[in-house]
């Protein structure tokens, strides 16, 4: 009898034998899903900056051919140009005055919020709607009624014995309608502080309670050292956002900086000498100059930042 041997049984192959995709197709495959994003970055952020950098040293009027001319825009910004001076000081004064009123007010309701039981949701949507009104030009020439000659606010002061003949047409006090808009729209920055108080424990409350520390003692040691990484997330983001205010100032000052250069802004004298005055080389270098000291006082910022921000996650 003849037996007849049985073909051999091949192993189905393993999942790691199996071919992947190489490395350079992986790449590949991301590259094509990143795609949309690079166009955007590319055409949307780096051409225009390269080409305002260009702009920056010639002379250009929107209609002819730019000129070449150097450092010029830049040495004439520094040295034969007092407006020029003046809205980086108006721009200054308004960072001083906005942001820390913001971020007092922010904070302030913040704390408030937290120890709110009822209508706590209530409370929060309406402190948080001016925010969603963004700065818009209705909401800015709203504010200008409200501050300027016969307004609300002027009415109010009048009737307890303060003349001020209206905040907008004064050149010491327009520049505080601006900030005192700024400082209404204080919902994004106090959502922050609400979710970092939160986020505190209410051991270490009660351990300060325990030693018989007061409110005051109890804000200054335990809030602020825990809420300071939030504190300085809010500051940072304020103070850029400070930097280039522009539609409240146009509408308040009728896009013309009044009275008396008092609220010229930088970027609304920008804005001037690129498409009132067709400077728009010049207006390039005051763009680049703003990117630059937003820049440095961002690094300034980040430095000091090691002194007074405290990170609980430090050394684990």
């Amino acid at each position: 009898m003849t037996t007849t041997a049985a073909p051999p049984v091949t192993a189905p192959a393993s999942a790691s034998s199996r071919k992947r995709p190489g490395r350079g197709e992986r790449h590949g495959s991301a590259y094509v899903f990143l795609s949309p994003w690079i166009l955007g970055v590319v055409l949307l952020t780096l051409a225009p900056m390269a080409v305002s950098l260009y702009l920056s040293f010639t002379d250009y009027n929107l209609f002819d051919a730019p000129r070449w001319v150097g450092l010029r825009n830049y040495t004439d910004m520094f040295t034969a140009d007092p407006r020029y001076g003046r809205s980086v000081g108006t721009t200054l004064l308004y960072v001083v005055v906005a942001v820390p009123l913001k971020l007092a007010l922010a904070l302030g309701v913040a704390l408030l919020l937290r120890s709110t039981h009822r209508a706590k949701g209530f409370y929060r949507s309406a402190f948080y709607a001016p925010s969603l009104l963004g700065a818009s030009m209705s909401i800015a020439l709203v504010w200008r009624a409200l501050y300027n000659d016969g307004g609300t606010v002027d009415e109010v002061l009048s009737s307890i014995g303060i003349h001020t003949g209206g905040w907008v047409a004064d050149p010491h006090l327009a520049v505080f309608v601006v900030a005192l808009l700024s400082a209404w729209q204080f919902g994004a920055p106090m959502v922050i502080f609400l979710a970092g108080l939160q986020q505190i424990p209410s051991d270490l409350y009660e351990a300060a309670a325990l030693d018989g520390a007061g409110w005051w003692r109890r804000f200054v040691s335990v809030t602020l050292p825990m809420l300071s990484p939030v504190l300085f997330f809010n500051l940072v983001l304020e103070t850029i956002q400070s930097f280039q205010v522009f539609t409240p100032a146009f509408a308040i000052s009728g896009g013309k900086g009044g009275p008396a250069d008092s609220t010229m802004f930088y970027t609304l004298y920008l804005y001037e000498r690129g498409f009132s005055a067709s400077h728009m080389g010049y207006a390039s270098a005051m763009a680049w100059v703003l990117l630059l000291a937003i820049g440095a006082v961002t690094l300034v910022l980040f430095r000091t930042s090691r002194s007074w921000v405290f990170y609980t996650n430090e050394g684990a």
